[in-house]
């Protein structure tokens, strides 16, 4: 058995990272673990220098505007586990703040859901799942869903 004692879950909105924190919330349920969701606010980032606002400024009302759907996403883990679970909220470029935030918080697993683009969508957008998946300091579970 693995010693997945905290996981953390990044979370989009998105049908994938539904699946993903509904994955996350079983295996830490199962394994006695903390579970801990986190979002990432990119656009926050882009719209400072356009806007003209602090970073601090913009980061605080994208956090008003997330937090309602992230305490809805907890609320729902938190019934399924019956225990707390933690979220944050941070700015940047999606795969790099995750990195940041798993290394930082030492979590012992990070689970992420994939939007499974192929093609040219995948060229041009990119996936945050794969270079997260390159970068991270645990092991990465890539959830299909949506």
């Amino acid at each position: 058995m693995h010693d997945w004692n905290k996981i953390c879950c990044a979370v989009d909105f998105s049908a994938s990272s539904r699946a993903a924190m509904e994955r996350a919330a079983d295996l830490a349920t199962r394994l006695g673990s903390e579970l801990t969701l986190l979002y990432v606010n990119q656009a926050a980032v882009a719209a400072t220098a356009e806007a003209g606002l602090s970073a601090a400024e913009m980061l605080e009302d994208a956090r008003r505007e997330v937090e309602p759907k992230m305490d809805d996403w907890r609320s729902w883990a938190e019934r399924v586990m019956g225990r707390l679970v933690r979220m944050n909220i941070v700015a940047g470029r999606a795969s790099e703040e995750i990195v940041r935030f798993v290394r930082a918080g030492a979590f012992d697993l990070l689970v992420i859901g994939t939007h499974a683009r192929v093609g040219i969508a995948r060229l041009v957008l990119g996936s945050v799942a794969e270079e997260v998946q390159r970068h991270a300091s645990c092991p990465v579970l890539v959830v299909r869903g949506g």
